[in-house]
């Protein structure tokens, strides 16, 4: 699968716009590169968007988000709302720090959204065991720290962040369950999807329980980074209100893959510390998780080609066997973690390595 053919086109025009405006692209564009930029083309209808390295007249490091498309740059001006938003809720005050928004503003059909960079001198996964689970412990607990408690907070919330009940995870797996029934080389993941919807079903109590909390859905690492010890967010597309352990079980099924010894150590810090109740609704948000996974995969086959379809084939049938383990509360096995990052690695394209190095 190529990249859209109008991207160096398009990368054109913005260099051209952006010098107008006193910014200058960067060289090199890790974003513009490998299957992250890829899978976006062949997953998105609508609300493709460039995310761009830069400097100012003044050679400061700076990010650049450009959309051309109404779906694209919504999506801009949606996480813009949000990141303006969610430190002035009394409630949710001091939770995220942001980069420091350097210009917003629309050139001809372009919108363009202009951020200071922040840079880490190591990225997170380089660093040390006990630092990483520090760092993650204390973004998890200031999210706790957020929870909408009353009809007012509720109301305030779902305007602009979304608001997820048990009642609609349940609809969403099920929405999962048509998605994957429908492409037979993703099949052989329903009897167990199937079986973390009856999960979910039997334990919306507990769901409940510990929803209305403020949580970003995609807290991994490429969506932050930690400078003078303050970890700050890159992406607030993805922060809403639902249950507490939707952020943690994204983290944690990312780790499973990347740093499995972190995932062990924050499951049993919630094991120690924490509720049975609670270790449950970890336990039921990275089923729902990992359907979402291979939902997210399955989407891409029909729009996928050669060694970029072997590998999202290749992905499903991973994440199949981490959810199988989780069903039975288990962490996958090492075995089968090493031999996917081998395959991962083979189909892999040059510019992907590039990239994964050059994200660090």
């Amino acid at each position: 699968m190529s990249a859209p053919n109008t991207t160096e086109t398009e990368v054109t025009n913005i260099t051209v716009l952006l010098r107008e405006h006193g910014y200058t692209l960067a060289a090199e564009q890790p974003h513009l590169l490998g299957e992250r930029y890829l899978m976006q083309a062949v997953t998105t209808v609508g609300g493709f968007k460039y995310i761009l390295k830069g400097t100012t007249t003044g050679g400061e490091p700076v990010i650049i988000k450009v959309s051309r498309d109404a779906v694209g740059r919504a999506e801009i001006e949606h996480e813009r709302l949000c990141r303006s938003l969610i430190n002035t809720l009394e409630f949710a005050y001091d939770v995220f720090a942001a980069p420091t928004e350097v210009a917003h503003f629309t050139t001809g059909i372009y919108l363009i959204n202009i951020q200071a960079y922040i840079p880490q001198t190591i990225s997170f996964l380089e660093r040390p065991l006990l630092e990483q689970f520090n760092f993650a412990l204390a973004a998890f607990k200031a999210q706790e720290g957020a929870r909408a408690t009353t009809g007012e907070h509720t109301t305030l919330i779902s305007r602009t962040f979304g608001y997820k009940r048990a009642p609609d995870y349940l609809t969403l797996l099920r929405e999962f369950i048509v998605v994957v029934s429908t492409q037979n080389s993703a099949a052989f993941a329903l009897p167990e999807m199937t079986t973390a919807l009856r999960e979910l079903e039997q334990n919306q109590i507990t769901i409940e329980q510990y929803g209305g909390f403020l949580t970003h859905t995609d807290f991994v690492p490429h969506n932050f980074r930690i400078h003078n010890d303050h970890l700050y967010l890159l992406d607030f597309s993805a922060i809403r209100f639902g249950n507490k352990h939707e952020g943690w079980a994204r983290f944690l099924n990312f780790m499973t893959l990347y740093e499995p010894q972190l995932e062990h150590h924050l499951i049993t810090y919630i094991n120690q510390n924490r509720a049975p109740e609670e270790r449950r609704s970890l336990q039921l948000m990275r089923l729902f998780r990992l359907c979402e996974l291979i939902t997210y995969y399955t989407k891409t086959l029909d729009r996928s080609e050669g060694d970029l379809l072997s590998l999202n084939e290749v992905r499903i049938t991973y994440w199949h066997e981490v959810l199988k383990a989780e069903l039975d509360n288990k962490r996958v096995s090492p075995t089968i973690t090493s031999m996917y990052k081998t395959r991962r690695d083979e189909l892999r394209s040059e510019s992907e390595k590039i990239r994964q190095h050059g994200l660090h």
